[in-house]
């Protein structure tokens, strides 16, 4: 039987501490780190995204961070097949890959190996689900969804009309990527997770925001737009560009916008904890009031030394 190459996992929702955890592990155990973060594959949108600062990136090797202008298209497929291709060459060069990352879906796609649909795209189909959702309503959209392939309804959010419409697309040619999927890992993967008191959590969002504010966030996404990047675009339709970008084009006020920032960024952290619950063979550390990231370092070293010598 072949040998499944390791890897490492730090999840957890937003600023829970991820990339502090993974670079002190990272140079421990002679370790490289893959993004699991679909925001931050993008250049020039670094506060918004809570992009590690230049300083972090020098101190381990980071990949798949900065490798895309601000208005490519970026998928969960293009993720898995770069993330996978990642983990061997670094596996290759006797280091560890440690995946680093907050989008649910991305991290379970490349753990289970999802086979994703090689569907042609069909912009006719595509341009009639768009006018629907339009109609109709996103809600609509999604409950048709829900009825073509439950499944993939449960990996998205209502409003997320563009990725509904894909896999409303994909579903109605009659080949879904649920039918595909694999329940297996494809890796010797250990699985950390970050978690925390909800009220903690949200107090630590809330200041993360106003931090991102006061680092000018509405500068960056004011250069973004003036260097002519779409408000339409996908990674303008994040957190925190989308709300910023909206006050920017005079369509509400700046409380209104720092508000629907913070509200949304909880929202997000509590889609990224259901997401989570669907990974049974995650091992969870909390997070307390006084930040004990030192202990859950050790204790994820113990634990990742403890699992080496028994192979």
């Amino acid at each position: 039987m072949l040998l499944k190459d390791k890897v490492v996992v730090i999840l957890g929702p937003t600023a829970t501490g991820k990339s502090y955890c993974a670079i002190k592990l990272a140079q421990r155990f002679r370790g490289e780190i893959i993004s699991g973060d679909s925001m931050l594959v993008y250049r020039q949108m670094n506060i918004g995204t809570a992009k590690p600062s230049e300083e972090e990136l020098e101190t381990v090797p980071h990949h798949l961070v900065n490798i895309l202008p601000p208005d490519a298209s970026y998928s969960v497929a293009d993720f898995q097949k770069q993330a996978s291709t990642l983990i061997r060459q670094i596996t290759e060069r006797g280091n560890l890959p440690v995946l680093a990352g907050g989008t649910g879906l991305y991290i379970k796609a490349l753990l289970e190996d999802y086979q994703f649909s090689r569907v042609e795209e069909n912009p006719e189909l595509r341009r009639q689900l768009e006018l629907f959702a339009k109609e109709k309503g996103p809600d609509t959209l999604f409950n048709w969804l829900q009825k073509e392939d439950p499944s993939a309804a449960a990996r998205l959010h209502p409003n997320d009309i563009r990725r509904v419409v894909r896999a409303l697309e994909t579903a109605l040619s009659g080949d879904t990527v649920s039918q595909q999927r694999q329940d297996v890992l494809k890796y010797d993967a250990a699985v950390f997770g970050l978690t925390m008191d909800r009220d903690f959590l949200y107090e630590r969002i809330n200041r993360r925001v106003d931090k991102m504010l006061q680092d000018g966030l509405e500068e960056e996404v004011r250069g973004l737009l003036q260097a002519g990047i779409s408000a339409d675009c996908l990674s303008m339709k994040s957190l925190g560009y989308r709300q910023m970008a909206e006050y920017l084009m005079g369509r509400c006020d700046y409380a209104t916008a720092v508000e629907n920032i913070k509200k949304g960024t909880r929202h997000f952290a509590k889609r990224q904890l259901t997401w989570y619950k669907k990974m049974p063979y995650a091992q969870w550390f909390p997070v307390d009031r006084t930040l004990n990231y030192e202990k859950i370092v050790t204790d994820m070293a113990d634990t990742l030394e403890k699992k080496c010598k028994r192979l």
